[in-house]
């Protein structure tokens, strides 16, 4: 009792902080200060970058190194490295200018993007394809071509969470089946995502900087066609020689109800309602905001977040438990991206500034050798661009070369058309080369191995897969488009 009514004082004393200190936050726009915080990227010296490198780098060593460790702590590390970032921050900038550049990232960028990816995970982790498939070369293409289409439209995550266990149990009988679990990881977890916003994380990023929904429909459509058929031609003739190494006895075992069906199909309503609830935000523009210490929150976009949480409970809610425990569903995925996430958006914050300062800020080399005669260099453009997002995170990548192009949407989509299109090019097809290139392609992998398959090393993924399929192809894309 004592206990309580002490955790009970703790709770009024916290909530009248907050009811003292929000208002001040939400109106400090009307206040003393007559001028929005600013903090200037050409002040910054290269060593703030360190944070943002340190937390990319803890990503892709330490699950190869200690993958005990990280799994228990990567979210300690990832504050960590906020940490590292914002006290100095704060000592050098001031109170005013840290509060505001977290609050713009987070309420502008980071919330957004993990409330869209919630969203689609919890809706996709509610649909489950019952019935015995079996993983001949035809039904393999015909999987992979269904979860391409669909990553464009229900997210690269939610396709692959879809896809991935009735592709693992089609095979389950072959010997030979790991290359199908990589070209999944190539076409539905990362090239698949091109045609839309909702379909990689980097594209809605650049939605969410103002570029047009289907602006990526149209640039991305050809780019996307070549590698999609190219890839699923070398897909059907690897799986049809390996096929015929197979002991074709073993189908007649092949456990299953042969009944093709669906579980939880209602959640495709819900997925249009995710597509419409985007679209909406990019459709209507009521042109109101809420103001929260000098960053305008527009109301397009807070509705928008508000029917995708919403559609994510109902999911929750109206999907039965066995349909979801039958699908291996956890919440462990989403809750280790909006851990490491929450610490890449942070850091990010005076990468971004110096890339804004251009010319002027400590990257002066880098913005350089982007242009060549004064013009931007696509080809350099993509192969940056996606060689960053083949080992850090193909969303912060996608914002830092968005905004080394200038950051203006309107010129991007104009002008810039090739440039915009190389950045997101290389951010989405190249996510595919290792295993930490997109959120899905660790998840993809782990799922593989807890149903008993052997996966290849981070290095061996590289060496035997995406070096000798993908690059070439990436060689004919600079070639053939920029």
């Amino acid at each position: 009792m004592v206990a309580m009514k002490k955790h009970q004082a703790l709770a009024r004393r916290w909530l009248s902080v907050f009811f003292l200190a929000v208002p001040g936050v939400i109106m400090a726009s009307g206040g003393g200060h007559t001028s929005i915080p600013h903090l200037d990227g050409s002040d910054l010296s290269i060593i703030w970058m360190i944070p943002f490198a340190g937390i990319l780098l803890s990503i892709a060593v330490f699950p190869l190194v200690a993958p005990r460790f990280w799994h228990h702590n990567f979210g300690k590390i990832s504050f960590l490295w906020s940490v590292i970032l914002i006290v100095p921050f704060f000592f050098k900038e001031g109170l005013s200018t840290t509060i505001y550049e977290l609050l713009h990232t987070g309420l502008l960028e980071y919330i957004p993007f993990i409330i869209l990816l919630l969203a689609l995970f919890t809706i996709s982790g509610g649909i489950r394809l019952t019935g015995r498939l079996v993983g001949s070369p035809g039904v393999n293409l015909v999987i992979l071509l269904i979860g391409t289409f669909l990553a464009s439209w229900m997210g690269t995550t939610g396709a692959a969470m879809l896809l991935i266990r009735p592709l693992l149990r089609a095979n389950k009988w072959r010997r030979h089946r790991v290359h199908t679990v990589v070209f999944f990881i190539f076409l539905v977890a990362n090239i698949g995502g091109s045609l839309t916003p909702l379909g990689d994380p980097p594209l809605f990023l650049g939605f969410l900087k103002g570029v047009d929904f289907f602006w990526t429909t149209t640039a991305m459509f050809l780019p996307m066609f070549f590698m999609v058929t190219t890839l699923l031609i070398l897909f059907f003739i690897m799986d049809s020689y390996y096929y015929r190494k197979e002991d074709l006895s073993k189908i007649e075992s092949f456990p299953g109800d042969k009944k093709l069906g669906l579980e939880g199909s209602f959640n495709f309503i819900l997925l249009g309602g995710v597509i419409a609830s985007v679209l909406l935000s990019g459709l209507w523009n009521p042109h109101q905001t809420i103001t929260i210490y000098y960053v305008e929150v527009k109301l397009q976009n807070l509705v928008r977040d508000i029917l995708l949480l919403l559609l994510a409970v109902v999911s929750w809610r109206l999907t039965p438990m066995v349909v979801r425990k039958e699908n291996e569903f956890t919440w462990f995925p989403i809750l280790e991206v909006a851990k490491l996430f929450a610490g890449i958006f942070v850091t990010i914050i005076p990468v971004i500034a110096i890339l804004r300062a251009g010319v002027d800020g400590a990257m002066a080399s880098v913005i350089e050798s982007l242009t060549r005669n004064g013009e931007p260099w696509n080809a350099m453009y993509f192969w940056r661009t996606g060689v960053l997002s083949s080992f850090l995170d193909n969303a912060p990548t996608y914002l830092v070369f968005f905004n080394a192009a200038g950051g203006n949407p309107v010129e991007l989509m104009g002008r810039f058309h090739n440039t915009l299109l190389a950045i997101s090019a290389g951010a989405v097809f190249m996510g595919a080369n290792t295993y930490i290139g997109n959120a899905p392609n660790f998840m993809v992998k782990s799922i593989a191995q807890e149903s008993g398959l052997e996966m290849p090393s981070f290095f061996g993924y590289m060496l035997k897969y995406s070096l000798p399929i993908l690059i070439p192809l990436f060689v004919l894309i600079t070639f053939i488009f920029f």
